[in-house]
């Protein structure tokens, strides 16, 4: 537990770039080099985490933990990977002062959105060379990559997976596997999602932490996709609760750091109940991230048994392509349009990518050069 809580902090302090980009630290840091999973298992848990509402890569961060240590390293991993974000975002929120706007500071966050294009282009090789070896599943990827750079949505999303799926399930079928572990479905936590769900809303009034508690559990529990699909629910939790300079200064914020953007929960929750800002929130924070964490558990035993069905598998397997395609798409928008404004951070992103690709620099020897890079830049103009 301890060394899940400590690599995880690590991460939650240098994960630039958001949900997609998370994906491809965990991928570098718990397959290619800590050898903790496979890129089939890897996989299968990124495959999950598209279909379940909540943070898609903390979902995915806590699913690893609690392979390797039941609930209590899922937990671990949460407290770890969530912490710089949230001790930022809290602190931001009770200076009640903007992100700071130094030169040096800019250069910083910068060189580090490079370094999320390194990673997130490395993962999608990565990944289309385990998931896309024959043409049908390279052509999902690409057909994936095409409708979300072109019509990008919440909806194209579903669509676009739901389609993989399908493909998967009628032409990528596994040979029949043996006999296989019955399905072990957990009811308890997903009775539990549903309860919250249900019953939060009519316990709100009785006191204001309940109600806080409540409105970011509702939004927990409804947003798919993670990252910048809360933003309009956010903005209905909060209502008249926060001006509305304060809820863009939260989010552009949470934009700028590491970790999870949900962690922007704590700003939020902070800036809503003033007398008492650090119980605000972590109230919040621990209202948006239950939801999708009940979820893991309540689906994560099931789905690795259904995964390795022949019918199943063949699912997955087409899934599996489209968020490789999905990776693609999001390596462009928002990543690469978000970080790359000039020939020299291309060239940088470039010296990065073989840092890292061929010569297997450690992310923290990447992170210091990126961002000593975008520091000197910016100095220099």
């Amino acid at each position: 537990m301890w060394e899940l809580f400590w690599r995880f902090l690590a991460l939650g302090c240098i994960s630039f770039g958001g949900p997609v980009a998370h994906l491809g630290y965990f991928r570098t840091a718990f397959v290619d080099r800590l050898k903790w999973l496979d890129e089939a298992s890897y996989g299968r848990l990124v495959a999950l985490s598209q279909f379940l509402p909540g943070p898609s890569s903390s979902q995915v961060g806590f699913a690893i933990g609690y392979q390797r240590a039941g609930v209590a390293g899922g937990v671990a991993v949460f407290l770890g990977f969530t912490l710089p974000s949230f001790v930022i975002l809290y602190l931001l929120a009770i200076a009640g002062s903007t992100v700071t706007e130094t030169v040096w500071f800019g250069g910083f966050v910068n060189g580090l959105k490079m370094l999320a294009v390194v990673v997130v282009a490395d993962a999608v090789l990565g990944m289309y060379a385990t998931f896309c070896r024959r043409r049908l599943t390279g052509a999902l990827c690409v057909l994936t990559a095409s409708a979300l750079l072109v019509a990008p949505s919440m909806t194209t999303q579903f669509a676009v997976l739901a389609a993989g799926a399908l493909a998967g399930w009628r032409f990528l079928r596994a040979p029949e596997a043996p006999p296989g572990d019955r399905l072990s479905f957990s009811w308890l936590p997903l009775t539990g999602f549903f309860v919250l769900l249900i019953g939060l809303p009519f316990l709100a009034s009785l006191s204001p932490d309940l109600d806080l508690f409540s409105r970011f559990y509702q939004a927990g529990s409804l947003v798919f996709g993670g990252g910048h699909v809360v933003l309009p629910l956010l903005q209905q939790t909060v209502g008249d609760a926060l001006p509305i300079d304060r809820f863009l200064l939260g989010y552009a914020a949470a934009q700028a750091i590491p970790g999870p953007m949900f962690a922007m929960s704590a700003f939020l929750g902070a800036g809503m109940t003033p007398d008492h800002a650090l119980t605000g929130a972590l109230i919040a924070v621990l209202g948006i991230f239950l939801p999708g964490f009940l979820l893991i558990l309540s689906f994560h035993d099931t789905w690795e048994t259904l995964a390795r069905k022949p019918g199943a598998a063949g699912a997955v397997a087409g899934v599996n392509a489209s968020v490789v395609g999905l990776l693609l798409a999001a390596l462009y928008q928002p990543v690469f349009v978000n970080a790359v404004f000039s020939p020299l951070d291309l060239a940088l992103a470039l010296i990065g990518f073989f840092l890292l690709r061929v010569l297997r620099l450690p992310i923290l020897a990447l992170v210091a050069f990126f961002a000593a890079a975008g520091m000197l830049q910016a100095v220099l103009g």
